[in-house]
């Protein structure tokens, strides 16, 4: 994973490059002029000088050529012989020589070269001493572009500062602002530039979200009301019918059906509900609810689509189990597992095993793909096999509430036999 970087840090690199860059093209360029218009100047010079001193030479031969700075020799083509062995077949112009003086010690200097009148002038040029200002030119030129790659980094540093504050501060009251949990207007804080535009776009933003958030919390608080009150009179409804004494067997057991669906709504309305306020507030703690009795209620609820199939249905309590959530919340998890179980298994064994920690559903039915388990998972995604109908919105519900309270739910096939296992681990 890459690191990330902050814009003052990328800010700050850009300007010390670009101050290291360009000082640096500077000295380069300083060095390469330099180097080209000395060699220019000091080979017209010398030239110059070695054909004035054969013309003078040629005038009046008893002048001395040369002088204290400049040594020059002045030959004959027959005393040319004179000369060192280098130079006797050189052509007339200005060369750049190296040998070994008398000591043993390298030598760099010029020679310019002069045929004229049957003359040959020779003057040399020790260009050691521009070595060495050259050298020294190196090392200025180096120093300076140390000196302006750190003062480039130090007004990188003091222009990131300058440029980002404005940023610093918007997030600053950002974070305020989800510390209090109110949003007041940003741009009345900031010039009219490009921070303020982005101040501004935030507070558009802000309020359509409010909005959102509002008219979301009057729908939740209107679907509250609008669904429990019909529930609540179901509920009541069937309770009194249930204590009619003439009331058969038969009655009897389709109001339980009755009371059970709506007890079932019920707890399914008020899951949804608090999935939807917990998501944006956090889940409520509190309530402790103990796994095995919501197992059995869902469990006796479920037994009606049994039917005429030869299935049993059976729960294994191995260990005491309690979670901190509400019951309709496990009641609605437990539900889709039970029930996807009892609809899919179409003879055999349901057993819902509570144990220390967890719970899980095994049955006996056709089973899932090891790849499909955790695609069921996923809105819109049915099951295949006997009784494969609905929305495929009942797992998805269920992985929403489970990572709401840390718990971890999953499905796998059986290795032992034909079915599937779902299962709940409430601590991980």
């Amino acid at each position: 994973m890459q690191s990330r970087r902050k814009l003052r840090f990328r800010l700050l690199i850009s300007f010390a490059l670009f101050g290291f860059g360009l000082s640096a093209l500077f000295a380069m360029a300083s060095l390469y002029v330099r180097a080209k218009v000395e060699n220019q100047l000091v080979n017209a010079s010398l030239q110059s000088d070695v054909n004035q001193a054969v013309e003078s030479t040629h005038a009046d031969p008893s002048k001395p050529v040369g002088s204290r700075l400049i040594d020059a020799w002045m030959f004959s083509d027959r005393t040319v012989y004179r000369a060192p062995l280098g130079w006797q077949n050189l052509a007339p112009g200005v060369y750049d020589m190296h040998d070994v003086d008398k000591d043993g010690r390298a030598r760099h200097y010029k020679l310019a070269v002069s045929r004229k009148y049957g003359l040959i002038g020779f003057i040399s040029y020790d260009i050691s001493r521009e070595d060495l200002g050259k050298r020294q030119l190196v090392t200025s030129l180096v120093a300076s572009v140390i000196l302006f790659s750190l003062l480039s980094l130090a007004i990188g540093l003091w222009l990131s500062r300058k440029v980002l504050k404005p940023v610093t501060e918007l997030a600053r009251r950002l974070r305020d602002f989800r510390k209090t949990g109110r949003a007041e207007p940003l741009a009345a804080h900031f010039a009219d530039d490009e921070v303020g535009e982005l101040a501004l776009a935030l507070d558009e933003y802000s309020t359509r979200l409010t909005a959102m958030v509002e008219r979301d919390r009057e729908f939740n608080s209107d679907v509250s009301h609008e669904l429990r009150t019909p529930l609540a009179v179901i509920s009541s409804t069937t309770e009194l019918l249930q204590g009619s004494p003439d009331l058969t067997e038969k009655l009897r057991e389709r109001l339980k059906r009755i009371e059970r669906a709506s007890r079932q709504a019920t707890e399914l309305i008020e899951a949804l509900l608090l999935l939807s306020r917990a998501e944006r507030r956090g889940p409520t703690r509190g309530e402790t609810t103990e796994v095995a009795k919501v197992a059995a209620d869902v469990i006796e609820s479920q037994r009606p689509q049994i039917r005429d199939k030869p299935i049993e249905v059976e729960l294994a309590q191995n260990a005491p189990v309690t979670v901190n959530a509400p019951a309709s919340v496990l009641s609605v998890a437990l539900t889709n597992l039970i029930g996807n179980a009892i609809k899919y298994t179409l003879e055999g064994r349901v057993t819902v095993q509570v144990e220390k920690g967890r719970i899980e559903v095994i049955d006996t039915g056709p089973g899932i793909k090891p790849e499909d388990a955790e695609r069921l998972f996923q809105r819109g995604v049915r099951g295949e096999g006997a009784g494969g109908s609905g929305a495929g919105l009942g797992l998805a519900i269920v992985r929403r509430l489970c990572e709401l309270y840390g718990w971890d739910v999953s499905i796998r096939p059986r290795t032992d036999a034909n079915g599937a296992i779902a299962s709940i681990v409430f601590e991980r």
